[in-house]
């Protein structure tokens, strides 16, 4: 992603941010509906026993991908018992992330942008043997993305590299919340600590991936890069958080079409 950044990086937010709109607008909607159907479901359940404990959820299985492409393999909810990650469990989340099949058309995506607009040729070239070299750049990029936050700096750092749903509450609070785990996260003891998967870790990857960008190796090319992908997982975040109410929202209107048919 160091080639052409500024177009990659345009077109990645420009995306990102196509998908995120219909994500707040029907939040919005299922927050209201939601909040209502909550307060009649507590009204509706008897009061506690005396002397009884309130049992947590289990962690629930969550959707392997949100809108079909993008993966979805490190949402927890926060609500739910804390249940830590293995070792192998980290690096499983790694491996799924970076070769769910998914990735391997969204990095043709935008490996194409980059080759359209025909920047840094002399590096990469064109036809099918450039395309075929930027695709092994971004793909490696995104790959190294994926592993250092996920498996590698957890595992060193004890912390675990899940995003935690919240899952109630306003959209504001549950916007602000989600972008605000870029730099709070939890630990392998289900502590809330610094975030040090997704800060020291994409730094990290961004580090090692000027290794094999010979033409943009100065520190601000590796920041850069870093927040490349930290801009990335914020809106990851965002989606995250919300995926569940936007499922919810076109399961109902999916629900409800078969019924007005039959009017």
């Amino acid at each position: 992603m160091f080639y052409n950044r500024r177009l990659c990086r345009n077109a990645r937010f420009v995306c990102l941010m196509a998908a995120l709109a219909p994500v707040m607008a029907l939040a919005q909607t299922n927050n209201a509906s939601s909040s209502s159907a909550q307060q009649t479901e507590v009204s509706e359940q008897p009061p506690p026993q005396p002397g009884t404990v309130a049992v947590r959820p289990t962690q629930p299985v969550e959707d392997k991908r949100a809108f079909g492409v993008i993966p979805n393999y490190k949402t927890a909810e926060e609500s739910a018992v804390f249940e830590p990650l293995t070792v192998k469990q980290k690096f499983t989340i790694a491996v799924k992330d970076s070769f769910d099949y998914p990735v391997f058309a969204t990095t043709a995506f935008f490996t194409g942008i980059s080759q359209l607009n025909g920047d840094n040729n002399s590096i990469y070239g064109q036809g099918l043997k450039g395309f075929a070299h930027r695709y092994g750049i971004e793909y490696a990029d995104q790959t190294l993305g994926n592993f250092f936050p996920e498996a590698i700096i957890p595992t060193l750092f004890h912390d675990d590299p899940r995003y935690f749903r919240r899952g109630v509450g306003s959209v504001h609070g549950r916007l602000l919340y989600a972008l605000s785990r870029m730099v709070v996260g939890k630990s392998d003891t289900g502590v809330w600590t610094f975030n040090s998967p997704e800060i020291v870790g994409n730094i990290a990857a961004a580090s090692l991936a000027s290794t094999y960008h010979p033409h943009q190796r100065t520190t601000g090319d590796i920041l850069s890069e870093a927040s490349n992908f930290w801009e990335s997982d914020a809106v990851g975040n965002v989606i995250k958080e919300f995926w569940p109410d936007i499922k919810r929202h076109f399961g109902k209107h999916h629900n409800e079409a078969p019924l007005a048919a039959g009017l």
